[in-house]
């Protein structure tokens, strides 16, 4: 990831938060408060607090200060209810408004004559809606967060017209594409382009039916033409990686398409099917700012407040996109505010309706960050639960292999080999790879002498043959997975040296770490290698149909055989390293969905940030996005189908977690008290740069820039804090699946986190041989055999899919 990317996703991590930073709040606020005993005083109390706060909505018509002009129900110096807002630069809205925010059905008019009438939430288009560009381009379909998002119909202004699947305001999935000619495509789309299997028919009634890649026909393909006459091969612009066999109809009389160049489908064919540009969009409503008051019970001077019902405070200055901090104003009469009205939360009783009443202060005032920290303050004795503090910080993982160390030999011979593998020269790697490619035979052993050979460099080290499995297969997943050669060489060797692991696994294998993180090296057994071995060809396909698969991704598979006195095999694999990233994991999981041997055995004392805690540790309930959760939910549905078939087991959900808001005594900070502000009052630290509202706007529009962000790697989200039921310590879930056993045993307790996720499937060579099904047989006349982890791969799936998703969930205030 590069550092602008890893500033870009930093700044939208950091400034999402914001987006509907009262309504956030208010769930953290309530969260805590519902733990707390309130008595019958509290009760009267609260309903005084809440017969104070309410006034009469009533219709108003009103020319704001600076020139803007709303005509429609009024509460409190805000829009709310059904109403019309006119701003001066001619943008204008017309619909349901709440407190301040424009939420639920309306209608937004741009000076260009464009149009958006469908469903906001929070300031933006976001739900079912409809987009008329002022090109004349139409969007009717799903939103959200201003981008289009699901299944929309999108009419172009010039005749083109598009029915499909959206994400991040680009066709992605499966969608039609129909041009005004009459040609059209129908298959999968990515990141706005044909890529993947399709069909693309002419309107002179050709077709292809094939492989597509960066919207050309790339792999395995068919051209067929109006007379059953077709042209079947692999296909390429470069003419020569293209190859394939013409079959002429039996009714064709004539043979000029026996003359027929392929390379005509690039360079005339398609030619003129270009996919028609979208229109770029200049202000998003969640940009527009409104000319109101806070409120009407105090002195303040007016404020600007955007339409997603955040508040600023004076003109936003243009500075630098990547360092951009809101401006404060009167921090002594804010916090006398947030003050008082903390006293009044904290002295009432918390029920349903004074979620909606926090909302509504937090909304009004122009530090709610400071609200939120009085009403912790003021209750935090009413709160039963200890803060979470993050574990000590833990040393780099690893102990450098250097000259001396037991295994410097083997780490040399094994950069010998990679630099050997990967810088041979080969075939053109296609996609589209031969079943021999995949025959375990399919292997290349060289000879490594410590003089040099004609293809091999001398070197330090003793005699050692170096074996490559399947090197097409490899080398093609590395193309596959946007490996660069000279990178991926470079990581594993180049001149600093591998880290070994302080401890081997469970299973006995050694893992090595390269100085950059990027990739770990696992020994193996010869076991394991077989079984990958086994399931290559089904593991390709799967990683070619899903890219956004969660299983671990494997690089190469090696054998050293060390030659001399002790002539021993050692087999490794190189594999992707689910937590490298500029940020810091403070908390590792894995997760299995069982519960026999699943708690850390380690004291307190000695867990740090590196240590990995198991089923039994776990303490949070992950919350994604809602399109993030779903994602999240298919794949892997998938996932477990694809390790079912190939009778896998014993396989885990890593987790990491970095969490975003601590305080200098390594205390989590609970969402809400720390959006600006630290708990001592001082700014956040400039390594993690915010931008303005008009920016993330702008960061939305820009799909490109989401490319650090995908499922399983660098997410924004939340979790929240569950407490295991006391009678529940050794149980994972309880009953039969019935969809929220996770809650049967632990207890929510509305204390959220913003934490970036890092998760994926790993230890996937572990089929259900002998040894495991003896293992199953044996510890289940000793335990629960639901409780073991060894158990059929069918039944492993189910428990391993019920527990995940018990502990995910959607997010629904984001």
């Amino acid at each position: 990831m590069s550092k602008e990317q890893s500033s870009v996703a930093k700044a939208w991590e950091a400034t999402l938060r914001k987006t509907q930073a009262a309504r956030r709040r208010a769930n953290s606020i309530f969260g805590t408060m519902s733990v707390a005993h309130a008595d019958d005083e509290h009760v009267d109390d609260h309903d005084h607090h809440i017969a104070a706060l309410i006034e009469e909505t009533y219709h108003a018509e009103k020319i704001l200060p600076n020139g803007d002009y709303y005509t429609g129900q009024w509460y409190d110096n805000f829009p709310h209810g059904l109403g019309k807002y006119l701003w001066t630069d001619g943008c204008m809205y017309v619909g349901e408004w709440y407190r301040g925010k424009t939420m639920g059905k309306g209608r937004f008019s741009w000076p260009s004559g464009a149009t958006y009438e469908g469903e906001f939430k929070s300031g933006y288009m976001d739900g079912i809606g409809t987009y008329t560009g002022s090109n004349g381009d139409t969007y009717r379909g799903q939103w959200v967060m201003n981008l289009k998002h699901g299944h929309g119909v999108k009419n172009y202004a010039n005749g083109d017209w598009y029915d499909g699947e959206w994400r991040c305001g680009l066709q992605e999935g499966q969608g039609k594409y129909n041009w005004k000619d009459g040609n059209f495509y129908v298959g999968e789309w990515k990141k706005g382009v044909i890529c993947g299997k399709g069909i693309f028919v002419w309107s002179n009634g050709n077709r292809y039916d094939g492989y597509w890649e960066d919207g050309l026909p790339k792999g395995n393909g068919t051209f067929k033409w109006p007379d059953e006459s077709f042209y079947e091969g692999n296909w390429s612009r470069d003419p020569n990686e293209q190859n394939g066999t013409f079959y002429p109809s039996e009714s064709s009389l004539d043979k000029e398409n026996q003359d027929w160049d392929p390379q005509n489908v690039y360079n005339v064919d398609l030619f003129n099917c270009k996919i028609s540009d979208t229109e770029k969009v200049t202000v998003l409503p969640s940009q527009k700012k409104l000319a109101v008051w806070t409120s009407s019970k105090n002195d303040e001077k007016p404020r600007r407040m955007s339409v997603d019902g955040r508040v600023s405070v004076g003109v936003e200055k243009p500075v630098d996109r990547m360092h951009i901090w809101d401006g404060t104003g009167d921090h002594a009469t804010n916090t006398a505010t947030a003050t008082a009205n903390a006293n009044a939360i904290a002295n009432t009783g918390f029920d349903d309706v004074v979620y909606d009443e926090i909302t509504h202060v937090i909304g009004r005032i122009s530090n709610g960050e400071a609200l939120v920290q009085q009403i912790y303050d003021a209750n935090a004795k009413l709160s039963p639960l200890q803060p979470l503090r993050l574990p000590r910080p833990g040393k780099r993982q690893g102990e450098t292999i250097s000259k001396g160390h037991k295994n410097y030999e083997l780490m040399l011979n094994l950069q010998l080999g990679i630099r050997h593998s990967v810088g041979r020269p080969g075939p053109a790697a296609s996609l589209d790879l031969k079943a021999s490619a995949f025959d375990p035979k399919e292997k290349v052993w060289t000879k490594f002498p410590p003089e040099g050979t004609k293809h091999t460099p001398p070197h330090p080290s003793c005699e050692f043959k170096w074996k490559d499995y399947c090197p097409l297969v490899f080398r093609t997943l590395r193309k596959l997975f946007k490996v660069d050669p000279a990178d991926y060489m470079i990581s594993i060797c180049g001149n600093d040296a591998l880290r070994e692991l302080s401890s081997p696994g469970k299973s006995g294998s050694f893992f090595y770490l390269t100085n950059d993180d990027r990739y770990m090296i696992k020994t193996i057994k010869k076991s394991e290698v077989k079984v990958l071995l086994r399931m290559l060809p089904a593991y390709y396909n799967h990683f070619r149909a899903y890219e956004n698969t969660l299983v671990i991704k494997f690089y190469g598979l090696h054998c050293v055989k060390l030659t001399g006195p002790i002539q021993r095999k050692v087999r490794f694999i190189i594999m992707g390293n689910l937590f490298c990233s500029e940020y810091t994991i403070h908390r590792r999981y894995d997760l299995k969905g069982s519960s026999l041997g699943r708690r850390t055995e380690k004291p307190e004392s000695e867990i740090d940030e590196t240590t990995i805690l198991k089923d039994l540790d776990l303490n949070f309930i992950f919350r994604l996005q809602k399109s993030w959760f779903q994602d999240f939910c298919r794949q892997v549905d998938r996932d477990c189908d694809f390790l079912e078939q190939e009778r896998i087991m014993d396989y885990s959900l890593l987790v990491g977690l970095h969490f975003k808001e601590v305080s200098e005594d390594r205390e989590l900070i609970p969402c809400g008290c720390g959006a600006d502000q630290s708990p001592t009052g001082d700014a956040e630290s400039e390594a993690i740069p915010r931008l303005s509202r008009v920016d993330r706007d702008q960061l939305l529009l820009d799909p490109a820039r989401w490319a650090s962000i995908r499922l399983g790697g660098n997410m924004p989200a939340r979790v929240e804090r569950t407490v295991r039921r006391n009678d529940c310590e050794l149980q994972l879930i309880a009953g039969e699946p019935t969809g929220s056993e996770y809650y049967e045993v632990t207890k929510p307790t509305g204390e959220y986190y913003e934490v970036t996720m890092f998760f994926g499937i790993i230890d996937i060579l572990q089929d259900y041989d002998i040894t495991k099904k003896l293992e199953h047989a044996y510890k289940s006349i000793q335990y629960d055999p639901t409780s073991i982890s060894a158990v059929d791969p069918k039944q492993y799936s189910r428990r391993f899919r019920d527990f995940i998703f018990n502990v995910f969930a959607e997010d629904i205030a984001l």
